[in-house]
């Protein structure tokens, strides 16, 4: 009984901390539909800021609330720079740009807290007041871990109390419920956007501050928790403060028991319930359907490529299948990477530019496919050619399973659930070690005898990738392709027609998943390992950067992209060690300034 209550504890403390920045994302989701990729970095930054700050201050209870409060304080400040400056912009723009424009604000974060404090974990030691132990049974119990559970209620409360008694609250839950009727009224949207954006960022660093005592601040805080926060607010329901805070104790507790129940499938069991919540209900257990908002730009499809362009692009082919008689052996590894890197892109365009579907968990089919073809040889001895055979029929075959689940869904709930699908994909690779070998990964998938020389392989995988985004294109061209793109563009008039959108999206989601499980058994035998990393999120928003720098608009986009994409990142690489700095700032130039891509851009100007 005292190990049941001393877990239940241990839950509710990192569920109240969990919440505190969860809150700050809903509310900023609820009122901007902006999914904010950045707040786990405001997280971040408010552990450095309170590091900074409170090592200065006196070390007694009163120095201590006054430290973290004057973090959240700071952090917030930040969060409405970065409103005013950058997100203000992309209200009317795709999710998918807006994503992407936050993930940019992540890399830069990232890059100049490390410039400002350095690399190293920084650890504020516990003074005095927190050192006591409460003592239940045989366990003992830090009393700053049981500080957070009258936190989070006290929080939450205040929070009500703002947005239910207060003139804020009722503009904050008018624009929730209608942002088209509450500009009608003549409110400043910019006013309200920029207050809920400092509010949600004044919260993810009041959570960053307030984990010091029991944690430290390092540079690792940004994407782990802003990917527990995503599970929380999808789970509660975007925009429901009482959904978040109910998510957050059923995440906390199912994590604290889970870890020492079942080590092996605590992350799998925490990532399968945020997708069967959004399988059952999309809006989550307290969440709304989306309101009606302004109205944004969508992204469509232009004509076919002409006839100088299709010159071009043979051109460009020839070019590549002679460079590796040009070039070494280290950018023949990068050509091979740029020609696996234009299937991926191409795999997910299919699906998000014609089909509709946007997805924040692409990688889910890549790392399908190469754990395909690197558990085919280690278990059933497969050579290469079967390998990257079953690579696309395994990542087709769950694309399948789960289309089926989700097809009828569409927007952000359709792109959350496919990242929920990533992550549970992610976390089965990395604590089934039995199986996958966990963190150590798959390795010894080598390619065949007549394919270990890197120029064959680099010939072979760009016939295969290059082959494919070929086929892929023309299928988009074919009859099924503009019955996709007529069944995206207008759906009843579609349905008036006869045709079938569920099954049409169905179908290319499956092709998708497919296309990007072969790219993946390719990656596979051109590293020669398989590691849970092919399957992360940053692997995900990669693609979604080669997809949006080369362009939506026309088919050649994502190939330009992963191009430049591939060759940008090794430049960058090269070139300095804060290429994530440099990243950043090209995909703010890339949304704000160039939104229809490198293709769109010279489709326009031609």
């Amino acid at each position: 009984m005292d190990f049941v209550f001393v877990q239940l504890l241990t839950g509710l403390s990192s569920a109240a901390a969990l919440f505190l920045v969860a809150s700050g994302l809903t509310i900023i989701f609820g009122v901007t539909r902006v999914v904010n990729f950045a707040h786990g970095s405001l997280c971040m930054l408010g552990a450095y800021i309170g590091w900074s700050v409170l090592r200065l201050l006196p070390r007694d209870p009163s120095g201590f609330v006054f430290g973290v409060l004057l973090a959240a304080a700071a952090t917030g400040a930040i969060g409405l720079a970065i409103e005013i400056g950058l997100l203000r912009r992309v209200y009317r723009a795709p999710e998918l740009l807006q994503l992407l424009l936050t993930f940019a604000v992540l890399l830069i974060l990232q890059d100049v807290t490390q410039m400002v404090w350095g690399a190293a974990d920084l650890t504020l030691p516990r003074p005095l007041w927190l050192r006591a132990f409460v003592r239940i049974g045989d366990a003992r119990i830090a009393r700053y871990d049981l500080y957070p559970i009258a936190i989070g209620p006290l929080v939450l409360g205040l929070l009500w109390l703002l947005m239910r008694r207060t003139r804020f609250g009722m503009l904050v839950r008018a624009a929730t419920e209608n942002r088209q009727m509450v500009a009608a009224l003549g409110v400043n949207e910019k006013i309200l956007f920029s207050a809920v954006f400092a509010l949600g960022a004044a919260l993810a660093g009041l959570g960053g501050a307030l984990s010091l005592p029991g944690g430290s601040a390092n540079l690792q805080i940004d994407l782990s928790v802003v990917v527990e926060a995503f599970v929380v607010v999808v789970v509660g329901g975007m925009g429901s403060l009482p959904g978040a805070f109910l998510a957050s104790v059923l995440i906390g507790v199912l994590q604290a028991f889970g870890i020492v129940l079942l080590p092996k499938i605590t992350l799998v069991l925490v990532f399968s319930v945020m997708a069967l919540v959004l399988a059952i209900r999309p809006q989550g257990l307290f969440g709304r359907r989306a309101a009606s908002a302004a109205p944004a730009e969508v992204f469509t499809l232009i004509r076919p490529a002409s006839a100088a362009v299709k010159w071009f692009g043979l051109a460009a082919l020839i070019v590549a299948a002679v460079a590796p008689f040009f070039v070494g052996p280290y950018w023949v590894s990068v050509l091979t990477e740029a020609a696996i890197s234009v299937l991926f892109a191409a795999s997910l365009h299919f699906a998000m530019g014609p089909g509709g579907m946007p997805s924040f968990g692409h990688a889910a089919w890549f790392g399908i496919g190469a754990y395909a073809a690197g558990l085919g040889l280690r278990i059933f001895a497969l050579p290469m050619e079967a390998g990257m055979a079953l690579a696309p029929l395994a990542a087709g075959l769950v694309a399948a399973l789960f289309a089926a689940c989700v097809v009828r869904l569409s927007g952000v709930y359709l792109a959350m659930l496919t990242l929920a699908l990533a992550q549970i994909v992610w976390a089965g690779a990395s604590q089934l070690v039995d199986l996958t070998g966990g963190d150590n990964g798959i390795l010894g998938v080598r390619p065949a005898a007549w394919a270990t020389n890197p120029k064959v392989f680099y010939w072979l995988a760009l016939a295969l990738c290059v082959g494919a985004a070929l086929v892929l294109r023309g299928v988009l061209f074919a009859p099924f392709g503009y019955a996709l793109r007529a069944a995206r563009d207008r759906p009843l008039r579609a349905e008036a027609i006869g045709l079938d959108a569920v099954r049409l999206r169905l179908v290319a989601l499956t092709i998708s998943g497919a296309a990007a499980g072969l790219s993946g058994g390719v990656f596979a035998y051109a590293k020669g390992s398989v590691f849970p990393t092919y399957i992360a999120v940053g692997k995900s928003v990669d693609a979604l950067l080669m997809v949006l720098l080369g362009g939506v608009q026309t088919m050649a986009g994502p190939i330009v992209g992963a191009i430049a994409y591939t060759g940008l990142f090794d430049a960058l690489l090269l070139a300095t060690d804060f290429w994530r700095l440099a990243l950043g700032l090209l995909i703010v130039v890339l949304v704000l300034v160039f939104p229809s891509g490198i293709a769109g851009m010279a489709g326009r100007l031609r």
